[in-house]
C-alpha cells in the first residue's frame, strides 16, 4: 500500500528519492520521508502531509506544518515550481545514497513522529517498510526489557532496534537484517542503510512487492516500476523472502539462508508516457480513454484470424495446456474488491458460454473458511497488481487443495504471476489513478476470452455462434470510442446529480453484476453514498430508502427484461428519486421514466463493457465536481498489500 524507494550511486540522492516517491503517489499515503547518507552521519527528514512538506522541510528543517496548510490544496500546486523546490534539495541535503517512504498509518496515527524512516537509537540504521509486522507488540516489548527506548507507535520501529540488536553483535549490516527477518512475523518490503556502510543499501521482501532496478553506476529499490522506469529499464521483482544489497556498480540477491541467487533481471517495456497525463487533468480521465486501446491489446494478441482478417478462434499461448477446458467441472473465482465484480461478470459469461457452474469469492473471505474444492475444480484469481494479500493467500489455500490455478493479472513478474499455473496478462499498461477503470474492463475481457474459449473447447459455443461472438466481442474497443465522444452528455448530468445524498445501481442478470463496479467507482472517487442491488430485490428492504434525496440509476440492457427494470424505475420515481438509465434502447422505452445515458447497440451478453463506461465517466465528474481529486481518493491505496 505504501511507497518505498532508495537510491545508490554517484548522483545526489535527495532529488532523485523525492521524484520517485511523487511517482508513487498515486498509491496513496498520508506522510512522506527520506534518509540519506549525508557526509558521515545519517540524515531523516519526514513529515506529515504532502510532499510539498516534505520538500519544504528538507529545504529548512526548521519549517514545520502550518496548521492552515491542507494536503488536498498541496496536491494542486503548480507541478514546476514543485520541480524547481525538488531540485533545491540536492544542495540542501547532499548524498549518494538514501531511502524514502510514503505512508498510510496502520499503526499509529499520521504525524512526524509515525512518519518513516524510523531509526535505531543511535541514529545509525535507517529503516522504511511496506507491511505489518504483526508480532511486533512482543518484539517491542522485549526490545523495551533491553533497555530499548522507543519514539513512535509503529510496528515498524521494532524493525530497526531489532536489526541494531543483531548489528552489535555481528557488525554486518547484511547479517544483521537477515537475522531481524527471522524474528518477524507478518508481511514486509524493506529497505535498510547502516551509517557503517554507506556504499549498500540492505533490501528484502515477504508478502509486499519489491522492485530493484539495475542502472548503469547507479541502482534502486522501489515498491513499483512506474517510480523508476524513467530511469532504468532493467528490474528484478524480488521473490518471496528474498533479499538484495545494492551497491553502485552491482546487485546482489540472496535467500533467506544468505546463499546468492544468480538471475538474469527482467527488461520493462512500458512506455515511459505511458505513466504520464499527456494533457488530461487527471490519470483516471486519461485511462478512461485509454481503454480502447487496452482491450485491442489484451484481444488482438489472442485472437486467431483468417485469411480476410475475421477473427475465427482465440489462442492463449501463455497456457500450458487449453484442453484443460474439457474436464472443468467448476470454476472458482476469487478476487477483491473491483476485480471481484470483474469475476461476477465472469460469473454470467462462463454459465452462458461455456455452461459451466461457477462461484465467486470474496478473497478475503474465501482464505478463511474450509472451501469444498473438488478435483477437476478451475480456480481463477484476478488482481491488478498482482500483490493482493488476500488473493495471494487465497491462490495459495487454492493449490494446497490440488486446484489448478489460472492468475489473470496486468503486472508481469508480479507474485500472482509466478506462483499461479497459468497466467494470463491483461496488458492494459501501467494504470496510476487509485480507482481502476482500464484495468478492470481488461480483466472482464480477458474473462470473455477465457469463456468464449472454454465454451468452444467444451463444446458448448461453436460453429456460427462462436464466430457471431468473436465478432461482438471484437466490436467492443470502437463502440467504447463512441460513448467517449459523447461524455459532455453524462457531465451534464453529473452536474445535475452530485450533489444527491444517496445513490443506487440497480439492473438485472448481466446488469445486475455491472452494477456492483458502477456503485463502487462512485464511492471511491466522489465519497457519495452508493450502492447496488438487483433491481428485483428493491422490494425485500432498499427501497425504504428510496426519497427525494436518492439518485436511482437503471442498467438496462437485457431486452426481455425491459419491462421489469422499466417498473423498478417506476417505483422509485414514484416515491420522488432522480432516475437514470444506461443502455442500448433507442426506441424511448424509458423516456417517460428516466433520463438516457445510451451505449452502442451491443449483444446483451457483451454489454458489460460498455455499460461501465458511463458510470467511470460520471464518477468521474461527479468527484470533480465535490472538489475531490479522483486519483488519489482518500483512505484508500492502488496495491492492497496487507490484510
Amino acid at each position: 500500500m505504501c511507497g518505498i524507494v532508495g537510491y545508490i550511486g554517484s548522483k545526489n540522492a535527495t532529488p532523485i528519492l523525492v521524484d520517485a516517491l511523487k511517482k508513487l503517489e498515486y498509491r496513496g499515503y498520508d506522510s512522506a520521508g527520506i534518509a540519506v547518507l549525508s557526509g558521515e552521519d545519517i540524515v531523516v527528514r519526514k513529515t506529515k502531509g504532502a510532499l510539498k512538506f516534505l520538500v519544504e522541510r528538507i529545504i529548512d528543517e526548521t519549517i514545520k506544518q502550518s496548521s492552515a496548510k491542507d494536503s488536498a490544496q498541496a496536491e494542486k500546486e503548480n507541478d514546476e515550481a514543485f520541480k524547481a523546490a525538488v531540485e533545491k534539495t540536492a544542495a540542501a541535503l547532499p548524498g549518494c545514497a538514501g531511502i524514502g517512504h510514503t505512508r498510510w498509518a496502520t499503526h499509529g496515527e499520521p504525524n512526524d513522529t509515525n512518519a518513516h524512516p524510523h531509526i535505531n537509537e543511535s541514529g545509525s540504521i535507517a529503516v522504511v517498510h511496506n507491511g505489518i509486522i504483526e508480532n511486533y507488540a512482543r518484539l517491542r516489548s522485549w526490545l523495551q526489557s533491553q533497555g530499548v527506548v522507543f519514539r513512535s507507535q509503529t510496528d515498524t520501529e521494532v524493525v530497526a532496534h531489532l536489526t541494531n540488536y543483531f548489528y552489535e553483535k555481528s557488525h554486518d549490516i547484511f547479517q544483521a537484517v537477515r537475522q531481524s527477518l527471522e524474528k518477524l512475523e507478518g508481511s514486509y518490503a524493506l529497505g535498510v542503510i547502516c551509517r557503517d556502510f554507506p556504499d549498500r543499501i540492505v533490501a528484502a521482501r515477504k508478502d509486499c512487492p519489491l522492485v530493484v532496478g539495475i542502472g548503469e553506476g547507479e541502482n534502486f529499490i522501489a515498491s513499483d516500476v512506474p517510480a523508476i522506469i524513467d530511469r532504468t529499464r532493467l528490474v528484478h521483482f524480488l521473490e518471496q523472502k528474498e533479499l538484495a544489497v545494492l551497491y553502485s556498480d552491482h546487485v546482489d540477491l540472496f535467500n533467506m539462508n544468505g546463499e546468492k541467487i544468480i538471475r538474469e533481471p527482467f527488461h520493462v517495456d512500458w512506455d515511459v508516457s505511458a505513466a504520464k497525463k499527456d494533457g488530461y487533468a487527471h490519470y483516471m480521465m486519461k485511462e478512461i480513454h485509454e481503454q480502447p486501446k487496452a482491450l485491442n491489446d489484451t484481444m488482438n494478441s489472442r485472437l486467431v484470424r483468417d485469411e480476410n482478417g475475421r477473427p475465427v478462434d482465440i489462442n492463449f499461448e501463455e497456457m500450458q495446456n487449453p484442453e484443460f477446458w474439457k474436464n472443468v467441472g467448476r470454476v472458482v473465482i476469487a478476487a477483491c474488491g473491483t476485480a471481484s465484480y470483474a469475476g461476477q461478470v465472469a460469473k454470467y459469461v462462463f454459465e452462458k458460454f461455456a455452461r459451466l457452474p461457477v462461484e465467486v469469492d470474496v478473497a478475503s473471505e474465501f482464505r478463511y473458511r474450509n472451501p469444498v474444492m473438488y478435483p477437476n475444480d478451475l480456480f481463477i484469481v484476478i488482481s491488478q497488481s498482482g500483490e493482493t494479500a488476500d488473493t495471494l493467500a487465497a491462490l495459495r489455500l487454492a493449490k494446497e487443495n490440488g486446484s489448478r490455478v489460472v492468475a489473470v493479472t496486468n503486472c508481469v513478474g508480479s507474485t500472482i504471476s509466478r506462483e499461479a499455473d497459468d497466467v494470463v496478462y491483461t496488458w492494459a499498461g501501467p494504470e496510476i489513478a487509485v480507482a481502476s477503470t482500464k484495468a478492470f474492463t481488461a480483466q472482464v475481457m480477458c474473462m470473455y476470452l477465457l469463456a468464449l474459449k472454454s465454451g468452444n473447447v467444451r463444446g458448448t459455443l461453436t460453429g456460427d455462434a462462436y464466430l457471431k461472438a468473436l465478432s461482438e466481442l471484437e466490436s467492443i474497443p470502437s463502440k467504447i470510442e463512441e460513448i467517449l465522444k459523447n461524455q459532455q452528455s453524462i457531465q451534464k448530468l453529473a452536474s445535475e446529480q452530485f450533489n444527491k445524498e444517496k445513490i443506487f445501481y440497480i439492473g438485472r442478470q448481466f446488469d445486475s453484476a455491472i452494477c456492483m463496479e458502477c456503485a463502487l467507482k462512485l464511492k471511491e472517487v466522489s465519497y457519495m453514498h452508493s450502492e447496488s442491488f438487483a433491481a428485483g430485490e428493491l422490494k425485500h428492504g432498499p427501497i425504504a430508502l428510496v426519497d427525494p434525496s436518492t439518485l436511482v440509476v437503471a442498467v438496462a440492457t437485457q431486452r426481455s427484461l425491459f419491462d421489469k427494470i422499466a417498473s423498478n424505475i417506476v417505483e422509485v420515481k414514484s416515491r420522488g428519486a432522480a432516475t437514470m438509465v444506461i443502455t442500448q434502447d433507442k426506441t424511448g422505452y424509458f423516456a417517460s421514466c428516466a433520463d438516457y445515458v445510451s451505449i452502442p447497440d451491443v449483444d446483451d451478453a457483451f454489454a458489460p463493457l460498455l455499460s461501465v463506461v458511463p458510470a467511470q465517466l460520471f464518477a468521474y465528474y461527479c468527484s470533480v465536481l465535490r472538489g475531490n481529486d479522483p486519483d488519489k481518493p482518500r483512505n484508500l491505496a492502488k496495491s492492497v498489500t496487507v490484510e
